[in-house]
């Protein structure tokens, strides 16, 4: 991939600093105010200058269908000044679910971050938040949580955790107990789940927390 001119690193830092401000890319309109261009036909041009190079890919079905280039077999990719992070998937914070995976609608997505909401480091993912267990935390339904690969945790940690009895995933805080593991959500109406150590499986900490704009 050849080295972005300085009207294209101007693109790609005004996308970058979009995703990362507020979770999903721009639309057209929004570049143009943003880059102060005066039609969106200059917009689609440079657009197309970068998808050429292979910086981006578009889906032009859809208004917000502008993804960020990243090599799905590396976990975190510097891109500028900020690092792309893969999206692979959901995961339920509420009653566990299946274990999240990755899927045709996330494979190629990416998740735009900056080294003051995360420092760029092997083994970042993304998911996607599925219910409501975790709100007091100010993780909500449809939020992303940027997670680091690990298979260990400290008592009040916010993990991604695996009951291997269920093949289910929840997102919870973790507690050590006497001769159990206790799952404690972050909302007073939703009870906490008890299991047995051999019974759990850490994935991964949240080290970030997307909201998501409503």
């Amino acid at each position: 991939m050849k080295k972005p001119t300085a009207r294209q690193q101007a693109f790609l830092g005004f996308i970058e600093s979009f995703i990362v401000e507020r979770g999903y890319p721009p639309t057209y309109e929004e570049i143009r105010q943003g880059l102060r261009l005066s039609t969106k036909s200059l917009v689609d041009h440079h657009l197309s200058a970068l998808e050429d190079a292979g910086f981006i890919e578009r889906d032009r079905s859809t208004p917000r269908g502008l993804r960020l280039r990243i090599d799905p077999a590396k976990p975190a990719v510097a891109v500028k000044d900020a690092f792309a992070v893969p999206i692979v998937g959901t995961i339920a914070a509420g009653q566990p679910s299946t274990t999240f995976a990755e899927s045709s609608d996330t494979a190629a997505e990416a998740l735009l971050l900056t080294s003051d909401i995360a420092p760029s480091q092997e083994g970042l993912y993304a998911l996607r938040v599925r219910g409501s267990s975790m709100i007091d935390a100010m993780v909500n339904d449809g939020d992303l949580v940027v997670m680091r690969q690990q298979s260990f945790a400290r008592d009040g940690d916010m993990v991604a955790v695996r009951l291997v009895d269920r093949d289910e995933t929840t997102l919870k805080h973790f507690y050590r107990e006497r001769g159990r593991i206790r799952l404690q959500p972050a909302n007073p109406h939703m009870q906490a789940i008890f299991a047995h150590p051999q019974n759990v499986e850490i994935q991964g900490k949240v080290v970030a927390v997307i909201r998501r704009v409503h």
